[in-house]
């Protein structure tokens, strides 16, 4: 079994990597790459378009239909801010936690698949084991995106897929999807002095505001039965209003930054036909009533599906399996699941770590919970051998 040990002293090494998502992550991405390959994996580095970004793909065992991907993401939300008692890109241990940014989402699982890379190459595989490190989960999941659509471009067709988001071990076969959006107005600046002469951007982005909260009152009656979530219906959050650029002056731009989780797919369409229907026939004319060119334009940040429960799941039952666990449930937050889902792939969430943890200062993980994972990924070692 691999040394608990020794995936600490990896995890101190991701740790060290600030791959914020708004920065790089191709040395983070290089360093793995370099470990799988020393294990004997078959990597494959996919960049970005601009170079900037990169995800890594990498397989060891036969080459071969099927097998089981084991995912994680490389990037990490932003410490800006917060209060952290200590370096947030330098790894603290406590005797029992582990503390810095990414320990439990997600480099705690990406640090317990690496490091098992070698007793996964020293086994007779009988179906191959994949990993998959993506970028830009926390802002769209947009490596993933690209990952899933380079796998059907290549025909590579893993039978599973385990993603290893923070659960405390949990086998979690649902989640809800996650839709981002940016919605800007533009309206016509002038002095505050006679705000008539002008279209405020702000106030018109307040309304909308107050649009998805009523939205939001209304989601929660169009809760499924029986519930498979908690919360049982789809949630609206505002993220960020932002505009203007002085107290005397009519804000000639505005931003909303929001957020929808479906529970089931017509709860989005539901939600955009209102919002249309809002702004054609409410905002718009009222804006362009005094300048023509005001305008409100909603950008697609990312759209990611739900992980769906399905009656049969051999990922899940896998995990069960290995874990010992079966206290199978359903999760509010959105992960990189239901793409592998939508690529034909069983796909089930279980890592080590609590989200409860996660995005906050002083983020960490339970060096038990790394233990745990360490010991499940030993099963699929032996598991992995049989047909």
């Amino acid at each position: 079994m691999t040394d608990l040990a020794q995936t600490i002293d990896l995890l101190d090494r991701l740790v060290a990597f600030p791959t914020v998502s708004a920065d790089s992550n191709i040395e983070m991405i290089a360093a793995l790459a370099e470990r799988l390959e020393d294990a004997g994996a078959r990597c494959d580095i996919m960049l970005d378009h601009g170079g900037h970004k990169a995800n890594l793909f990498a397989t060891i065992g036969p080459d071969a239909p099927g097998g089981i991907v084991l995912s994680g993401h490389s990037d990490v939300v932003p410490v800006a801010d917060q209060p952290w008692t200590s370096d947030p890109f330098a790894l603290r241990h406590d005797g029992q936690h582990l503390f810095g940014r990414g320990t439990c989402d997600m480099k705690g699982f990406i640090a317990c698949a690496v490091a098992m890379a070698p007793v996964f190459a020293d086994r007779p595989l009988a179906r191959p084991i994949h990993f998959a490190f993506t970028h830009d989960e926390e802002v769209g999941c947009l490596g993933a995106r690209a990952l899933c659509a380079a796998l059907a471009d290549r025909d590579i067709r893993p039978a599973m897929a385990i993603i290893g988001e923070p659960t405390e071990m949990q086998v979690i076969d649902g989640h809800k999807g996650c839709c981002e959006y940016s919605t800007h107005f533009t309206g016509l600046e002038g002095h505050g002095s006679d705000p008539d002469r002008g279209v405020n951007a702000v106030e018109h982005a307040a309304r909308y505001v107050m649009r998805l909260m009523d939205l939001r009152d209304r989601l929660r009656a169009r809760a499924p039965q029986p519930p498979a979530f908690d919360p049982p219906h789809t949630t609206i959050n505002v993220g960020g209003l932002t505009g203007g650029v002085g107290h005397n002056v009519i804000a000639g731009r505005a931003r909303i930054d929001w957020e929808m989780r479906p529970v089931q797919p017509g709860d989005a369409q539901f939600v955009h036909d209102d919002l249309d229907r809002f702004c054609t026939t409410v905002l718009l004319p009222a804006m362009r009533a005094i300048h023509l060119g005001a305008t409100i334009d909603t950008e697609v940040v990312g759209e990611v599906a739900g992980l769906s429960p399905a009656t049969t799941n051999a990922a899940r039952d896998l995990m069960v399996a290995l874990t010992g666990r079966n206290d199978v449930g359903t999760v509010p937050f959105g992960t990189e699941a239901g793409l592998f889902q939508a690529l034909g792939m069983s796909a089930v969430v279980c890592g080590p770590g609590s989200i409860a943890q996660a995005h906050k200062a002083d983020e960490f993980i339970e060096i038990a919970q790394i233990d745990q994972c360490l010991g499940w990924l030993g099963r699929l070692a032996d598991r992995a051998c049989t047909a």
